[in-house]
């Protein structure tokens, strides 16, 4: 969510001015600008928030109201400003379901909305089917991905720069299969594990990076976490664990991989690392599932596996790339171009500016 915010309020600038509410983290201003945006941040404390960026709103009196993920804010800030539209932006399932938030207060809560935004055809559809009295207010909004135009990862000078990393970590010659994300169990990681102990049987170069810890911005350790590291013991010399690495820096991580995997157990509402992937002309191999399959192009720029024999297809598509170079760069050349032509910042950020221009101007 602040990812978003991050990428598309600068490219918004000429199309609204934008003030945006959040809680103070250690080290934030109270109030600063960035890229043009103004940027108010609240220290916290309970039942202070809310009435908080309330009395905000009502000194700007904005022409839109826009909340990210939160459907219980959205509905209180309609309620105390009747006359101004509320837009709801949602990325996940999350505050969508139980333990959350039930069916009968979900409801509740987004009527009171005036445009829901999602990220998917698939997040659509999953509320057209709860809420049909929705239908008219949801419009779907693609997320993006930095985008670079040139020093592609198949390109010569791409490849000099992979193999000076792959040098640099000692693993030169390895085939690299990426994992790139939380380690939760609903992102599926464990099922990691044993389609590895299987495939170095054919592919004894083989090396699983993961990438990622349990919490964003964090090196903090989970039960679920200490059970994966056990697991990669049991292959030291094919698992690599790299812990939290920031956004900025993940580019250079993908590049390194020969194929990425994304063995997620739960419907994704979109699934943004697929896209990052895809970008830096990396295969994907991941699950048939949620809003991963409006990503990814099954046979085309990676492979989509069924959840429910996620295992064994994992390891044939996994098989099939690391055994065809051939097959590995036209999947990543593909990635590219599907990701340059429909998944960028810019898309997200000029479908949300002609949003703002079918707005009533206030005088």
């Amino acid at each position: 969510m602040e990812r978003v915010v991050e990428k598309v309020v600068p490219l918004l600038q000429g199309s609204a001015r934008i003030w945006v509410f959040g809680r103070k983290g250690r080290g934030q201003a109270r109030v600063e600008s960035i890229e043009g945006a103004v940027f108010m941040r609240h220290p916290g404390g309970k039942g202070r928030y809310l009435p908080w960026i309330s009395r905000r709103l009502s000194a700007l009196g904005p022409d839109v109201i826009q909340v990210e993920n939160r459907p219980r804010i959205a509905s209180y800030l309609k309620k105390k400003h009747p006359r101004i539209p509320v837009w709801l932006s949602l990325h996940s399932v999350t505050f969508l379901s139980r333990p959350n938030i039930t069916p009968s207060e979900l409801r509740r809560h987004l009527i009171r909305t005036d445009r829901i935004i999602v990220n998917s055809e698939f997040l659509k559809q999953y509320l057209l089917s709860r809420y049909p009295i929705l239908a008219d207010r949801l419009v779907v909004n693609h997320l993006g991905v930095d985008w670079v135009e040139d020093g592609s990862r198949w390109a010569p000078e791409g490849e000099i720069r992979r193999q000076l990393q792959l040098q640099s970590l000692g693993i030169q010659g390895r085939k690299v299969i990426l994992y790139a994300g939380r380690l939760i169990p609903i992102k599926g990681v464990h099922h990691l594990f044993p389609v590895m102990q299987s495939l170095i049987e054919t592919e004894p170069d083989a090396l699983l990076v993961v990438v990622g810890s349990a919490f964003y911005g964090s090196h903090r350790t989970t039960p679920y976490v200490r059970r994966l590291h056990q697991a990669g013991k049991k292959m030291p010399n094919h698992v690599l664990f790299v812990p939290y690495v920031p956004y900025n820096e993940m580019r250079r991580w993908f590049e390194l991989a020969d194929a990425a995997v994304v063995p997620s157990e739960r419907n994704e509402a979109f699934g943004l690392v697929n896209v990052e992937a895809m970008a830096a002309g990396v295969p994907v191999v991941a699950a048939k599932a949620g809003g991963i399959t409006e990503i990814v192009e099954d046979g085309v720029t990676g492979y989509l596996v069924r959840p429910e024999a996620i295992q064994a297809e994992l390891l044939l598509s996994l098989l099939q790339l690391l055994g065809n170079k051939e097959l590995r760069e036209r999947m990543g050349k593909d990635g590219m171009l599907r990701a340059g032509a429909r998944f960028r910042w810019i898309h997200t950020a000029e479908r949300l500016a002609a949003m703002y221009r079918e707005l009533p101007r206030k005088m």
